[in-house]
């Protein structure tokens, strides 16, 4: 079976993301995010384990892929967990991309990939980092495994200071819990010299409502009816009202621009707020020639 495979998005038709690769070096992933989606669709979820032979898989789909197209890394379990630090084989993946010449999107909650500066500088390349909230105590709830905010952000310094270009994904914001940071995040971005930020509202599935629900019980008893009465359903998912999602990407938008990063929502329908070149920050790699 192949590992470097079409991106897919369920064929769901507000993905504005340009045709690209998924790659998923790990099969689930430990961060134990409250939110995530993923356990939706992989078995054990967050049991992170090595994908078997995974390198000669690799190799072997690096024959056949277009190399105009970015190889989007991880999707769905972060190519950096703890035991990456030991087993290195995203590194030896990201060797690999180098040697052929490869695009490259590597989409993390760890300043574990700071480690591989030395590749990612001389690569083509962007590295997004999801930040959700600068309240530690908040990121323990939501993101119970995953590094603190403060080490994201000074992985995303250290990368831009060596010329890697970076991106924040502010996702998910879910209201009554991280809104209220919006601005606060952008501008903590802006400082690491990030260039985009892609952001999107929570938008849940049976099983990850349910872990939320326990966690946070009265910012979801306020939530509830919007998501179940007065939103609406997407494939296997709940969507908040179009005019709170409206609201909410405009004060991300707004943030951006106070802080001269572009912006682009994911999977919300609101292209008409889009100041970036892509969606999912992958303009951001033209900037980078070949090494």
């Amino acid at each position: 079976m192949d590992v470097i495979r079409e991106f897919d998005p369920w064929s769901d038709p507000l993905c504005t993301c340009p045709k690209k690769y998924g790659f998923n070096p790990y099969t689930g992933c430990p961060h134990r995010c409250i939110y995530c989606y993923i356990t939706s669709y992989i078995p054990r979820a967050f049991d992170c384990r090595v994908k078997k032979n995974l390198i000669v898989r690799v190799e072997r789909d690096l024959k056949r892929v277009d190399k105009r197209r970015v190889i989007s890394m991880s999707n769905s379990s972060d190519p950096y967990p703890p035991m990456e630090a030991k087993l290195k084989l995203t590194r030896a993946c990201l060797k690999l991309f180098t040697r052929e010449g490869c695009q490259v999107q590597v989409i993390t909650k760890s300043n574990l990939v700071a480690r591989d500066v030395d590749l990612l500088s001389r690569m083509r390349c962007v590295v997004s980092f999801t930040v959700t909230t600068l309240d530690r105590n908040l990121s323990r709830k939501l993101e119970p495994r995953a590094p603190a905010p403060e080490r994201r952000l000074k992985a995303m310094r250290k990368l831009s200071s060596a010329g890697v270009p970076v991106s924040l994904r502010l996702d998910p914001i879910i209201p009554g819990l991280n809104d209220i940071e919006i601005e606060r995040i952008v501008k903590a971005a802006a400082a690491t010299d990030a260039k985009h930020v892609t952001s999107s509202t929570f938008k849940p599935r049976p099983d990850s409502w349910h872990r939320v629900q326990r966690v946070f019980p009265e910012a979801t008893a306020k939530l509830a009816p919007l998501y179940f009465k007065h939103g609406e359903r997407r494939h296997n998912s709940r969507y908040l009202p179009r005019e709170l999602r409206l609201e909410l990407m405009k004060q991300v938008e707004k943030a951006c621009a106070a802080h001269g990063l572009t912006f682009a929502s994911c999977r919300e329908g609101l292209q008409e707020l889009t100041t970036g070149a892509s969606c999912d920050g992958s303009h951001l790699i033209s900037r980078k020639g070949p090494s």
